[in-house]
């Protein structure tokens, strides 16, 4: 999959409804372990490779590769050997 510009991607989520990208460094091969979020996110990898664990499903995930999650779902994320940098699209529940 190609990976588009910041600026292509940024405006591609705020037309889909989310609010504003945050850049994502993430260490090589370090882990995050499992947690939720109160927010959905919709991310693209900009550089190196992740793997993306919900439930009993891992998804190795490599530049240009996609996620999007909603609020509340369980994950866990480890990072390359290379680290990674991903770009990830936030919307916070409305109240």
């Amino acid at each position: 999959m190609s990976l588009p510009s910041l600026a292509e991607f940024t405006e591609r989520t705020k037309e889909m409804g989310y609010e504003g990208v945050s850049i994502r460094v993430w260490e090589p091969n370090s882990v995050s372990d499992t947690h939720t979020h109160e927010f959905a996110v919709h991310a693209v990898v900009a550089k190196g490779e992740m793997w993306m664990t919900r439930g009993d499903d891992t998804q190795h995930l490599k530049v240009g590769d996609t996620f999007t999650m909603e609020p509340g779902t369980p994950h866990a994320e480890k990072y390359g050997a290379e680290g990674t940098i991903y770009w990830a699209a936030r919307s916070f529940p409305k109240i």
